[in-house]
């Protein structure tokens, strides 16, 4: 699934930071929804890519497997 916006976009070091806890460029941003998200879909088989330019938007990409291939979490 891809999901793409026409908003300011990000710059380089934004862009480098976006999954790190607690970073957010917003004033009110906690800076956990990325890095939450990244984490679940990873915890399913999955990817999410992030690619973005400063004045022309940003694209989420979240892959994740089929069912026959999904592995989901390891059991504790």
């Amino acid at each position: 699934m891809t999901l793409a916006d026409t908003g300011v976009g990000m710059d380089e070091d934004a862009l480098g930071r976006i999954f790190e806890p607690y970073f957010s460029t917003k004033a009110t941003g906690t800076g956990l929804g990325l890095t939450i998200a990244k984490r679940n879909v990873e915890l399913h088989g999955g990817r999410i890519a992030i690619s973005s330019e400063r004045g022309a938007g940003t694209t989420v990409t979240v892959t994740l497997p089929t069912m026959s291939g999904a592995q989901g979490p390891k059991p504790s």
